[in-house]
């Protein structure tokens, strides 16, 4: 290490120093590089291309619908799960699989898929014992772990589809090896599926025999119980007992309101004959023929009698024998009514009899019916299991039928097909000879500058104490304390003769030529370090004059030397004041620094001066809600300042919100190296809802007064507890240097 590492001084990285040995070396690590990419280049061209070839399968249902209905895949169909997507990329990488295609395609007679057999030298690996002899494996073995190795089947994410890729040297077999994969693969899945049908029609035949009988059985236990309790059906439902009851019990219905009827019709005929009301209103006395011929000779005998009365006196004895015939007439109409009533009567007493007649069979048959009932319940369950041998026996048949008709190989596809076949490839995926090449040059320069850079750090030559900095070759810059040079310090590199006479000067034997380089670091580090403490006093000074005066760079100068954040502008002078708040944002902006101006000016003097447009949205819009800070922030026309105008809002709505204007002003303070609030000719009083700082930098832009007016304004901002008083004036120094910040 050099003296420098050796010292108890803290020392820092210089970045100069490793940039320079980079540079200096620059001819070694392209030179490497290049030597690299050759390598690369024929490389990758003497190695034997690779080429990859795939092909997709869609796992789906396929089973044929033989019902004649619709036959949609449903969402929940066990063939659609994930799991059993997983599971079918796994069969197509099993070793049966696999060995069948390889017998297939003779796979084993190629050196591709056999490199061990083929191989004049044996594994440097497997002499030191690191690696299996791969010749201790079965022939087959090998094949089919090479086979492994160049094979890759996933199932595409998000999807029912599985891809087979598979690289070889020939790129007939990249597209021939995963074609056969496929096919190989819907083989063995249909003939699961015909193993499958081929067990259950196996299965079904002696299951079928044995239900066929015991249906058989079943249904004789059936005919027999039915006959020996005489459980006779008349239809397929109803028994022979349960008819009969039926029947009788409409019957029984039909009589009674036949009985029902006569009695009514009984009882109208003897209310008329009681009440005297005429027999010819009654329908069953209308309707009868005796009484229709009477009524006809009652009729022409009241006619007769009308017509002689009008030529006959009362007492001619043929008017006396045409009304003897009238009433005997009319007693015979009663008399044939009085019959008709008792045939009514006769009829009803004929209904109540079969009623009764009826009533005591429905009994009977009652009873015959409950027993029955009883007896129907063994046959019920007969019949139940009956019916149930019968439904299992109809469900084996169906099955076996379909099982049987399956049997044929084109009749059971697997539940896959193939929807993209490999191609033979036209170009190899692997060597990429131009990708390589990049990478390997890459890789080398990187290694190659890291190399250097290490070479340099462990060698003490990229140490330096802490308080220096290397710039350029001949720049030193002061320690953190010192404040910087106006103007880099040149310093030559000495002569080889001059360093000798500069050791000799420290009693220290003069360097070998080996050592020249680190030997003139130091030496120069001494010479600058003695002209840097000069230009540091004159530059301390040059420093302190400007910062005494009141021009508008002196106080841009104070305020970026001591960072400060957030500064108020009081122009009591006016539109003139605020122009100079202005020129000072500008100012501040061009050194480097990011500066924000808020107008809070009654005259908005700041908002015509930078912003293009006086209407724009600025702080009293902020304050008001009314907008964001994106849109009340603007770019100054002149300069790379940034202005928050006026705004647009009523001014008086926006004093209500001025609690908001102190997180305003914070959250531009994070953002902006200088926050400058133009106030215009603000009193005193108000300065304090600007800002939370018990102390805020006040800046009193005052062109133009006279030194009286200025001690005055000073006196009243420091009675009012502002001690933190900046003067500017006009931008030249219209007043003679002062000692201290608040002479005036």
């Amino acid at each position: 290490m050099s003296g420098v590492n050796g010292s108890s001084q803290d020392v820092d990285i210089d970045l100069g120093r490793i940039i320079s040995a980079v540079w200096e070396r620059k001819a070694r690590i392209i030179g490497a590089t290049i030597v690299a990419a050759a390598v690369a280049l024929v490389g990758t061209s003497l190695m034997k291309p690779s080429y990859r070839g795939e092909t997709r399968l869609l796992i789906e249902s396929r089973s044929p619908n033989l019902t004649g209905g619709e036959g949609t895949p449903q969402a929940n169909d066990p063939i659609l799960d994930s799991l059993n997507i997983t599971s079918q990329a796994q069969l197509l990488q099993s070793t049966d699989l696999i060995n069948r295609v390889v017998r297939d395609l003779k796979l084993a007679e190629l050196e591709e898929f056999d490199p061990a057999a083929q191989s004049l030298f044996p594994d440097p690996l497997v002499l030191i014992g690191l690696k299996q002899d791969p010749m201790t494996l079965d022939p087959e073995d090998r094949v089919i772990q090479e086979f492994r190795e160049k094979l890759q089947v996933y199932p595409v994410e998000n999807s029912r589809v599985i891809a087979i890729e598979f690289s070889s040297h020939d790129p007939k077999l990249a597209a021939d090896i995963p074609n056969k994969m496929a096919e190989v693969y819907l083989q063995i899945q249909s003939s699961a599926k015909l193993d499958t049908h081929s067990e259950t029609a196996k299965w079904l035949e002696p299951e079928i025999a044995s239900l066929t009988q015991k249906v058989k059985e079943a249904e004789g236990k059936v005919a027999d119980y039915r006959s020996s309790n005489g459980l006779f059906q008349t239809t397929e439902t109803n028994s022979f007992s349960t008819q009969q009851l039926n029947d009788i019990s409409t019957e029984l219905a039909r009589v009674r309101a036949e009985r029902a009827n006569a009695e009514a019709r009984a009882e109208n005929v003897r209310a008329s004959l009681k009440a005297g009301r005429a027999s010819d209103t009654l329908t069953d006395v209308v309707g009868s023929q005796v009484i229709q011929r009477l009524k006809e000779a009652e009729a022409n005998l009241q006619a007769q009698v009308s017509d002689l009365s009008t030529s006959l006196l009362e007492g001619h004895p043929r008017l006396r024998g045409l009304r003897a015939q009238l009433a005997g007439i009319r007693q015979q109409i009663d008399a044939e009514t009085k019959k008709i009533l008792a045939s009514l009567d006769n009829e009803a007493e004929v209904s109540r009899l079969r009623e009764r007649q009826l009533m005591a069979q429905l009994n009977g048959l009652k009873a015959d019916s409950a027993k029955a009932g009883e007896e129907e319940v063994g046959l019920r369950a007969l019949e139940r299991e009956a019916a149930a041998q019968r439904q299992l026996l109809e469900t084996y048949l169906a099955r076996y039928r379909e099982a049987t008709s399956r049997l044929d190989g084109n009749a059971a596809p697997a539940d896959a097909r193939i929807v993209s076949r490999a191609v033979e490839p036209s170009e190899p995926y692997f060597p990429k000879v131009i990708p390589i090449v990049i990478v390997v040059s890459l890789a080398t320069f990187i290694f190659g500058c890291l190399i250097v850079m290490v070479i340099e750090l462990f060698s003490g030559r990229a140490l330096r104490p802490s308080g220096v900095r290397e710039v350029e070759e001949g720049e030193v810059v002061a320690p953190v304390d010192a404040p910087l040079p106006a103007e880099p310090v040149a310093a030559a590199p000495l002569p080889f003769h001059q360093m000798q006479a500069e050791a000799a000067r420290f009693d220290r034997p003069a360097p070998a030529r080996e050592d020249v380089r680190t030997t003139a670091e130091k030496v120069r580090a001494k010479v600058v370090g003695e002209a840097l403490a000069r230009e540091v006093e004159e530059r301390s000074d040059a420093i302190e004059a400007e910062e005494r005066s009141f021009t508008i760079g002196s106080v841009a100068h104070y305020l970026l030397r001591h960072d400060i954040p957030v500064a108020i502008a009081i122009s009591p002078a006016g539109d003139e004041g605020s122009a100079a708040t202005v020129m000072l944002a500008r100012e501040v902006s061009e050194r480097g620094s990011t500066v924000v101006l808020i107008d809070m000016t009654g005259s908005t003097c700041p908002t015509g001066l930078m912003a293009d447009n006086p209407r724009l949205p600025g702080i009293t819009d902020l304050l008001c809600g009314e907008t964001v800070f994106g849109d009340a922030i603007h770019r100054d026309r002149l300069s790379d300042a940034h202005i928050i105008p006026h705004g647009i809002s009523d001014p008086d709505r926006a004093m209500r919100g001025a609690d908001r204007l102190t997180m305003i002003i914070d959250a531009l303070a994070d953002a902006y190296d200088l926050v400058l609030i133009e106030c215009g000719p603000a009193e005193i009083s108000g300065i304090s809802r600007l800002t939370r700082d018990e102390t805020p930098e006040i800046i009193l832009s005052v062109p133009g007064f006279k030194d009286e007016d200025v001690a005055k304004l000073v006196v009243d901002f420091e009675g009012a507890g502002y001690r933190n008083l900046l003067i500017m004036t006009e931008a030249g120094d219209r007043h003679s240097p002062r000692r201290g910040r608040r002479a005036a």
